[in-house]
């Protein structure tokens, strides 16, 4: 493509809406512009890198045996009532009603729609294994989107649906996707991991995210440092080894009330009895499906409401109100303790090897202290609730974990018989018994794919594209459009990348040659060449690659090696460096 004809507004400075370093860069390169709040338009050199990361995604997904069909965007509420996920989904589900009052959801996924699908076409276990998938637009109305395709509510996602005949099956679906996953993204040069998550709204009982390690990332993952053991940090577990209880004041009695003005928070009760914030406990009221409940954990620590979830079995949880706690159950947020209380009481596993402890005593102003496990207060739920840290001991092995950020960019799901039984998809089995399909799902985010590999390659002059994901291989910059022997070269040049089919993004414009250099480092082609008068006359060309300083010098009467350049960063991709 000559750069004089394309559509390709860059930037020179940082819009004032972009929040994370990749909004920036995709908004400065002209690759996206925001119509309204988390829904962005492609420009077309962004839509380039969304198609190259497709494309991809299509070869990979056919070669695990996955085969593409396009579903409906807009969704009848019978199919999401029939599921029971109407009323559970919660807001993020567009809604809407059709001229006859009918009601219509857009689909922020669509495990309802491939099992209605499916149901009604597949009938014998012969029919069986299926995986099905699609590349398709989105809709989730995020409560507060942000960072440019991060976390926008309208987004391009592949999504696929697998069905199998039993359990054991499935988990070779499973694998088979984990597997597919893994080549993805190697393929799209991103350094990332597979780790342990929660399966959220889609539900399952097991469920695998791909992470994309980057400062900037959303997310925590903690890893082993000796084993592959790695987790969303919500859904990490680590060893624990409970070491004596404190003696000192166990024969004490727990003091009275102590008065405490303006002491709500943890730091602020540790600073007035003069304690570590490990010395106190931290009582916190969620409400859930299933009504209220309190959570103990350390002063420290910070409660996992996931692993809250889970223990207690809810469908969803939340913080209630400070007001809703104090009218509905006379409890002052800010001075709340575990003594005395009327509702569950859920305990974290470190808490019972403390020894006397400081905590709320239900009573606005006041805090008890020597308070102790087992003579003060019990409860029958003792679990991991916090959040685990780096250092901890890995839950395999012997090793401590660490923590790194990352950014989700595809999550696979087993999701077991919990759509196909609501919606009643079954088959007959060799013995002609009738049951229901086993299933599977698996998402990757195309678009925060694009932005993800923009977080991970970029210096501070701009992009670096992986080479597989580039939207142009190489720029070729000419620096005298004015001598027409260096035009001629460059046109023929532009001409044999295109017929041997490497994408390029020919700089013809009569632009200063700094322009053309900053504008060539902002965009991120893996490859710049550049040919100018002195050059010419020399007799050569320079090359240099762009996530690298090393440049060469190939002769123009002889390009053979800059073509078995470009052979080679086929095959390796943009991590090899110039000789």
């Amino acid at each position: 493509m000559r750069f004089s004809r394309m559509h390709l507004p860059t930037l020179k400075e940082v819009p004032a809406e972009a929040e994370v370093l990749s909004h920036r860069l995709m908004l400065r390169a002209g690759m996206i512009r925001r119509l309204a709040a988390g829904i962005y338009s492609y420009l077309p050199f962004g839509l380039m890198a969304l198609r190259n990361v497709e494309a991809i995604v299509r070869q990979e997904m056919n070669l695990a045996g996955a085969q593409e069909v396009l579903l409906p965007a807009v969704q009848p509420a019978e199919l999401w009532q029939e599921s029971e996920r109407w009323d559970f989904y919660g807001k993020e589900l567009l809604r809407f009603k059709d001229r006859h009052q009918r009601d219509f959801c857009f689909g922020p996924t669509h495990e309802e729609v491939i099992t209605d699908l499916v149901r009604n076409e597949v009938r014998s276990y012969r029919q069986l294994p299926l995986n099905l998938y699609q590349v398709q637009t989105k809709f989730r109305d995020e409560i507060r989107p942000r960072f440019g395709l991060m976390r926008g509510r309208e987004f391009i996602m592949k999504d696929a649906y697998s069905f199998d005949v039993d359990d054991v099956a499935a988990t070779l679906s499973y694998q088979a996707m984990h597997e597919a996953y893994s080549h993805i993204f190697s393929r799209c040069g991103l350094n990332f991991r597979a780790v342990e998550a929660d399966s959220g709204a889609i539900g399952g009982n097991f469920s695998h995210e791909f992470v994309v390690l980057a400062e900037s990332g959303e997310d925590a993952i903690a890893s082993c440092t000796k084993c592959d053991y790695a987790a969303n940090v919500e859904k990490a577990q680590s060893k624990f080894v409970p070491e004596s209880v404190i003696e000192s004041e166990v024969e004490l009695p727990v003091s009275d009330a102590v008065a405490t003005p303006d002491c709500e928070s943890i730091e602020d009760v540790a600073a007035f009895f003069k304690v570590s914030p490990n010395a106190t406990i931290k009582s916190m009221v969620f409400e859930s499906d299933l009504g209220f409940c309190m959570v103990v954990v350390p002063g420290d620590r910070e409660v996992n409401e996931l692993k809250v979830k889970a223990i207690l079995g809810a469908n969803w949880l939340e913080i209630p109100p400070s007001a809703r706690v104090a009218d509905d159950l006379g409890l002052p947020v800010g001075y709340l303790g575990p003594l005395e209380v009327s509702i569950p009481v859920l305990v974290d596993r470190m808490v019972p090897h403390m020894g006397p402890m400081i905590c709320g005593a239900n009573r606005n102003g006041y805090h008890l202290h020597r308070v102790c496990w087992g003579r003060d207060f019990t409860c029958e739920t003792v679990a991991d609730l916090v959040l685990a840290r780096a250092g901890e001991l890995c839950p395999r092995c012997d090793g401590s974990l660490q923590i790194d950020r990352g950014i989700e960019v595809g999550h696979i799901f087993k999701l077991g018989t919990k759509y196909s039984e609501k919606l009643n998809a079954t088959f007959l089995d060799h013995d002609g018994q009738e049951k229901h399909m086993v299933m599977g799902c698996y998402g990757i985010g195309v678009g925060r794919t694009v932005a993800a590999a923009i977080e991970q390659n970029h210096d501070e002059n701009g992009i670096s594209f992986p080479y597989a994901i580039a939207p142009f291989k190489v720029a070729l910059l000419n620096l005298d459009l004015k001598s027409a022997e260096v035009t001629a070269f460059c046109e023929k040049l532009y001409q044999e990348f295109l017929r041997r089919n490497i994408s390029i993004l020919y700089d013809d414009r009569n632009e200063r040659p700094g322009v053309k250099f900053k504008d060539a480092d902002l965009l991120g082609m893996p490859v710049r060449l550049t040919l100018g008068r002195r050059g010419f006359k020399q007799g050569i060309i320079e090359a240099k690659l762009r996530n690298s300083t090393e440049s060469k010098e190939f002769p123009l009467d002889n390009l053979d090696s800059l073509w078995s350049l470009f052979d080679e960063l086929e095959t390796n991709d943009s991590r090899i460096s110039l000789k």
